[in-house]
């Protein structure tokens, strides 16, 4: 967008108004944030009884937007108004504290998408035996037809990925409403024997399964890929000046909108099910629609739940393999640049989705524990991305001092250190 046009498109625009171009970044909020990571919420958040769930009701919806806030307000202070966050960490910490960003982002993204290639094989697997009733098939064949469907997909290119994402984002969210609706009539009171945190004999200990809830908690709202975008449009439109109160606006209304959602969808399943069944969910290693499944007779549950599960896993997987494959080829062309060679892309591509599929179909053949990747790898890594990167830069940067001293920063990074603290439970167990 040329200045002329900045300042017409500026001049007419009110940011305490809200237009239609605002519902659309409302609706994108939602579509990034809302994927797979969802379906093993309310396993970790019901897991523990009554007072963890409570909790992470209460602290959703503050963690969820104090934590983009920030971000999106340290993309404010770059200089370029184009800037997006990795342009951001290199114009202010340097070109190595850029390569280090993108090394942790791709180490999030990939873990993601490796729990992505686990769950997908899982939910396929239980459809087969349990729905299908059919002989369970080997698990290194399911794993590496589906591994190979989904880079079929990817290798039409990153236009179409954005189509099948878009396509599935929407019929997800009414199905997921759907689903939390439908579940009502088996609503119980088990997780209301919990109410005392030592009669749980499920082996969590409260606080132990609230620390845990917390990197499943900030992955199940997660869209920091979508603020730079956002930041930069707004930007545009209003100006620096004003953009900030813009996207505030869209955030606030964005996230509000999130997390009732995905808050009702928990409250539903957890309702519908025991802290005990809970636990033998994460076991087997399901997703909370496929343990739903198996579970109940009623055709409407037992058949669209796995259905719902595999389009979420299906929409997830191929949204985070684009960021996994332009960080690792970046870092890849930048490392052979730093040594005087050059790579043709094509033989970068090849590389990189070889790669993909022996490491993704070798994972999903060893089954690893879903959660046990969330809590302590990919939670914890993206908190230091979407939690402490933020308030660490409004500690540093001259452009951020007007928002220090704030009780949302105390609070920002408390929940960050918590999060990514369960990196080292992990390593101890």
């Amino acid at each position: 967008m040329n200045s002329e046009n900045a300042v017409t498109e500026r001049g007419c625009c009110n940011p305490a108004k809200w237009h239609s171009e605002d519902t659309v970044w409302v609706l994108g909020l939602f579509g990034t944030a809302i994927g797979a990571g969802v379906l093993f919420l309310p396993i970790n958040a019901g897991i523990g009884g009554f007072w963890p769930l409570l909790i992470v009701f209460v602290l959703a919806f503050p963690i969820t937007y104090l934590a983009h806030r920030g971000l999106a307000r340290f993309i404010y202070s770059s200089n370029t108004p184009e800037s997006t966050i990795t342009d951001a960490i290199g114009e202010h910490f340097g070109a190595l504290a850029g390569k280090v960003f993108t090394l942790i982002y791709l180490f999030a993204v990939y873990t993601i998408l490796i729990m992505y290639a686990v769950a997908i094989t899982n939910t396929a697997q239980s459809f087969i035996t349990h729905q299908l009733g059919m002989v369970e098939p080997p698990r290194a064949l399911v794993a590496i037809v589906l591994i190979l469907g989904l880079m079929f997909i990817v290798r039409f290119g990153q236009r179409l990925i954005m189509r099948v994402m878009s396509a599935l984002v929407y019929p997800f969210i009414l199905s997921l409403v759907f689903m939390a609706l439908f579940l009502i009539p088996h609503w119980n009171v088990a997780i209301l024997h919990t109410l005392n945190p030592d009669a749980a004999d499920n082996g969590h200990g409260m606080l132990l399964t609230l620390w845990m809830t917390f990197p499943v908690l900030v992955m199940s709202f997660n869209h920091y890929p979508i603020i730079s975008p956002m930041v930069v449009r707004q930007k545009q439109r209003y100006g620096l000046a004003l953009a900030e109160r813009k996207c505030e606006q869209i955030q606030r209304y964005g996230i509000l909108l999130m997390t009732l959602v995905v808050l009702f969808f928990v409250l539903s399943c957890v309702l519908s099910l025991s802290p005990q069944q809970l636990a033998e969910a994460k076991a087997q290693n399901l997703s909370i629609l496929s343990y739903l499944a198996n579970q109940f007779d009623t055709p409407v549950i037992a058949w669209l739940s796995p259905i719902i599960a595999f389009v979420a896993i299906t929409k997830s997987f191929l949204g985070h393999y684009i960021g996994a494959y332009e960080s690792l080829r970046d870092l890849i062309l930048e490392a052979a640049a730093a040594r005087g060679k050059t790579f043709a892309i094509r033989s970068v591509d090849v590389a990189i989705l070889i790669f993909m599929v022996l490491t993704c179909w070798f994972a999903a053949y060893k089954n690893p524990s879903i959660l046990g990747i969330i809590e302590y790898i990919s939670g914890p890594t993206g908190a230091v991305i979407l939690l402490l990167l933020p308030m660490y830069a409004i500690h540093k940067l001259p452009a951020l001092a007007p928002y220090r001293g704030k009780a949302s920063n105390v609070f920002v990074t408390l929940i960050g250190l918590i999060t990514v603290s369960a990196i080292f439970y992990g390593m101890f167990q």
